[in-house]
């Protein structure tokens, strides 16, 4: 029988990056608090984030693969999620703006009947340019940034602001596909496929 995949994520990106790699999924987001634990690091908090929602959305998929993941921004050690509210994503715009900062994304797999699974971090450092106070204003009057860490998409409008991307733009945008290809590769050398 053929391995049945869910992806354990209701984002949009995150479903055309997978479906990229050519992968048959269906998606089931797993709905947890997201919050971080003190004094949790950004890398810590996506690893135990991705892997508690390939944990979950598994009880309701036993006979499936789960492939979870988290993002969140960071900068001067802060970690930026998902804007609350229009000052929040100014607050994060106008903290990002003419920095250097990182984008922390872990992919976690998880196999519900053997229970056990895999999960790997990567993080890509991003440098924007400077933004004034009425591009920060006319970028969140869009619905672009209202879903995403650190209230910005690099695959959309945002992307026009990077002075310098070290990393893969994967990580920032949500899935880093390589990651998502290099577990299911080993989860399968480790199975015998």
């Amino acid at each position: 029988m053929a391995q049945c995949y869910v992806l354990a994520s209701s984002s949009p990106r995150r479903r055309e990056l997978l479906a990229k790699i050519g992968l048959s999924f269906i998606v089931d987001a797993a709905n947890i608090d997201e919050t971080a634990r003190t004094p949790e690091t950004p890398h810590d908090l996506v690893r135990r984030l991705a892997a508690h929602k390939a944990i979950v959305v598994g009880t309701r998929h036993p006979q499936c693969l789960i492939i979870g993941s988290d993002t969140v921004v960071s900068y001067n050690g802060q970690i930026f999620g998902k804007p609350r509210s229009m000052g929040h994503a100014q607050d994060m715009l106008r903290q990002l703006s003419d920095h250097r900062h990182q984008v922390y994304t872990a992919v976690a797999i998880w196999d519900p009947l053997s229970q056990r699974g895999y999960v790997q971090v990567d993080c890509t450092e991003i440098t924007f340019q400077a933004l004034s106070n009425s591009e920060i204003d006319a970028y969140l009057a869009s619905p672009e940034p209202w879903d995403k860490a650190g209230a910005y998409a690099i695959q959309g409008r945002a992307g026009e602001w990077i002075k310098e991307l070290t990393g893969d733009v994967e990580t920032v945008i949500g899935l880093p596909t390589r990651l998502v290809k290099k577990l299911l590769s080993h989860w399968d050398k480790e199975r015998g496929v």
